[in-house]
């Protein structure tokens, strides 16, 4: 649901040498669990676009422009709904200046640099694991290989639906025992950082979907992962929720958010039962916690 609450932006323009500021009102989506923050080079800034969001690492940003306006993010041609709605995300490693370039229907065109923050990323030691899940074996890659193929295939769709604008919600309530990012030392060996944020909660917590969205790809046993479910909320905006005891949703239904799609587990590569909850946008990994803000307390 969208609201038609009103924020002020401002801009810079110089008319005969002078420098002036202007003001006007922009609706936002106020459902959108997002800290606004606007860290745009305020000389080119264009007004004709509306942005809500976090430009910073692994954080995403809701656009609108006016209909029939054609978006690059660097090289990748962004898709815009008819009614000029848009996402852009940035992974964890982004680099501190993107470039948007922007075509309207009259041809003319605009660019303008992002300015994105940069985070400080902990190191977070996890023990107890078995070997085989930290040190694969021949096999074992070879499964791994596959198995990471359809999760590229199904994070890598571009679905019309705008889901997102929903807004979302936690999926699970309870303590947070991994952050999005943090350097991961298993079994005292160095590896991936942790693309997501763990919630630990009992073995068999419904897990609800944190936003509409169409199932993508349900596997039982990953290697990694274990019970694992991908839901699409369109224009390239995924969220992927492993260590499942159980699935209850199939590849190819809708779900309205809220619904219950599985339960907590502590299947594939985990220490105990939790849901990891990670987000992408396209290839970019995306901070689940950016979107939801603080955890609520638990009843």
């Amino acid at each position: 649901m969208l609201s038609n609450i009103k924020v002020k932006l401002c801009f810079l323009s110089s008319v005969n040498g002078t420098s002036m500021y202007h003001y006007c009102e922009l609706g936002v989506l106020a459902r959108v669990s997002l800290c606004l923050s606007l860290f745009l080079s305020v000389a080119k800034a264009d007004p004709s676009i509306e942005f809500t969001g976090d430009f910073i690492q692994g954080g995403i940003v809701i656009g609108r422009v006016q209909p029939d306006v054609k978006i690059h993010l660097g090289e990748r041609q962004v898709r815009v709904s008819p009614d000029g709605w848009f996402v852009l995300g940035f992974g964890r490693d982004e680099k501190p200046n993107v470039v948007l370039n922007v075509e309207y229907a009259d041809g003319t065109k605009h660019q303008e640099t992002l300015n994105v923050k940069a985070r400080r990323y902990e190191i977070q030691r996890i023990d107890g694991l078995p070997p085989r899940k930290v040190t694969p074996s021949a096999e074992d890659l070879e499964r791994i290989k596959q198995e990471n193929a359809l999760i590229g295939a199904a994070r890598n769709r571009d679905e019309p639906r705008t889901d997102f604008l929903s807004g979302f919600d936690w999926p699970v309530i309870g303590r947070i025992s991994g952050i999005f990012g943090s350097q991961r030392v298993l079994n005292g060996i160095p590896k991936r950082p942790h693309f997501g944020v763990d919630v630990a909660a009992p073995t068999g917590t419904p897990v609800k979907a944190p936003a509409p969205g169409k199932v993508t790809l349900v596997h039982k046993d990953m290697f990694y992962t274990g019970g694992t479910i991908n839901l699409d909320h369109g224009h390239g905006l995924t969220s992927i929720f492993i260590h499942l005891s159980d699935i209850f949703v199939t590849e190819g239904q809708y779900v309205e958010k809220g619904s219950v799609i599985g339960s907590v587990g502590a299947t594939g590569r985990a220490t105990g039962p939790h849901l990891h909850w990670g987000m992408n946008w396209f290839k970019a990994r995306i901070d689940p916690a950016l979107l939801v803000g603080n955890m609520p307390d638990q009843q």
